[in-house]
């Protein structure tokens, strides 16, 4: 997820224990006006225990006291879905028999937790009223390149021609038929487990660009590009193919289940492509080989949240101008516009001006307002909401969400 890098781990602030009877005081989900719904979300982010367990290595109890907090930080806060990373690293937040225990549990990578983490997580989410949105990363493996620190039966050190070393970490290959076959596999297990809500995914395909590195799928290409113009379209291609594939388990595995994808917020620049919006910025169809343009066209996903996490009058990439070339993508399409916005930077020192006014992300709502494609917002993340440095989400709340509603379908 855009903004989690670099961000240190602090301790999480566990709200006050309440239990679901007392929580529906907070007022029950009703439908909203004319039965459109409205989608108030929080990313609860588990890589590097950014969100959500606090540290690694806490008991059982004590992780799952800190989840059950955060879905009750939601209901106060009138949201109405969670999205939790279950699969942050190739690894899972379920005893999954694919992938390995996640370390963000224990500290050890494959080490049992002593419980289901993602069977609390919807149990207890569908009692307070909530969506659980579980939220895979396809490709990623480790924040690391040594694949000996990887545990002894991870399929990426059984499959050593699978993986890419890359800008510091390392990934699985879109570019192999095999490798799509098993992390779909690997994330439609949870579905086939779980009444999940909705199956999640981030900005994170191919791996963000470092400058002076280049990707290493040469071998990928020789064998499987053939027929493409270049080797960017067939990129492009092997990721459309894996949300195709995906679309299609998630409808045989669990009809009703959702599909969504959260990407980076600009797909191209005008400058590059006449569709594209007005930005200057990196480009997720050239850079992250993201088509997400062509996927909501193609009506393959059953939302999009783009992640707008620039506040308004950015010069290169423009809350006010990017919002509405969203909205123009998913109209006349059956695909639902949710935004996601940067909670995290609001009230944090080292962000411009905008962000020091508690009143910028209110500024957000009131432009998505006037746009009826925007069904909704998603909130970047659980400890942010927690926390809510400058209470900018608190007079949203006080201000907007003055009754829980519930989501679209």
């Amino acid at each position: 997820m855009t903004g989690t890098t670099g961000i240190t781990r602090r301790g999480f602030t566990t709200a006050a224990a309440l239990t679901v009877a007392s929580l529906a005081t907070a007022g029950e989900a009703r439908p909203a006006a004319a039965g459109k719904g409205e989608l108030r979300g929080m990313w609860v982010a588990t890589v590097a225990n950014r969100d959500w367990p606090s540290r690694p290595g806490l008991g059982a109890a004590a992780q799952r006291d800190e989840l059950l907090a955060l879905l009750d930080t939601a209901v106060r806060r009138r949201l109405n879905a969670v999205i939790l990373q279950v699969r942050p690293c190739a690894d899972a937040l379920w005893p999954s028999p694919h992938e390995p225990w996640s370390q963000v549990l224990t500290g050890t990578q494959g080490k049992a937790p002593g419980w289901d983490p993602l069977d609390t997580a919807v149990r207890e989410a569908h009692a307070r009223g909530l969506e659980l949105h579980a939220w895979f990363n396809p490709y990623r493996i480790a924040q690391h390149t040594d694949p000996g620190r990887l545990s002894r039966s991870h399929p990426a050190r059984k499959h050593p021609g699978w993986t890419v070393r890359y800008g510091g970490g390392l990934y699985y290959n879109p570019g192999l038929p095999e490798v799509r076959s098993f992390v779909r596999e690997a994330m439609l297990d949870a579905v086939r487990r779980y009444p999940l809500d909705a199956v999640h995914w981030d900005d994170y395909f191919y791996p963000y660009p470092v400058a002076g590195q280049r990707f290493d799928d040469d071998a990928a290409f020789r064998a499987h590009g053939s027929g493409f113009a270049s080797r960017a379209d067939w990129r492009r291609d092997n990721v459309t193919r894996l949300v195709r594939e995906m679309r299609a388990g998630i409808d045989k595995a669990r009809p009703g289940c959702q599909f969504g994808i959260s990407p980076f917020g600009i797909w191209r620049n005008a400058e590059t492509d006449r569709r594209g919006s007005r930005s200057r910025g990196l480009q997720s169809y050239d850079d992250l080989y993201a088509d997400t343009r062509g996927w909501v066209r193609a009506n393959l996903v059953d939302y999009v949240c783009p992640q707008l996490y620039w506040h308004i009058g950015n010069p290169g990439a423009d809350y006010g101008r990017l919002l509405p070339w969203w909205a123009s993508t998913v109209r006349g399409t059956r695909v639902r516009l949710y935004t996601g916005e940067a909670l995290y930077k609001a009230g944090d020192p080292a962000q411009p001006d905008a962000w020091q006014d508690p009143a910028e992300l209110g500024r957000h709502l009131d432009l998505a307002s006037r746009s009826p494609e925007v069904r909704g917002h998603v909130w970047f993340a659980g400890r942010d909401v927690v926390r809510d440095r400058s209470g900018a989400l608190r007079r949203i709340v006080e201000d907007r969400y003055r009754e829980r509603v519930r989501p679209p379908r």
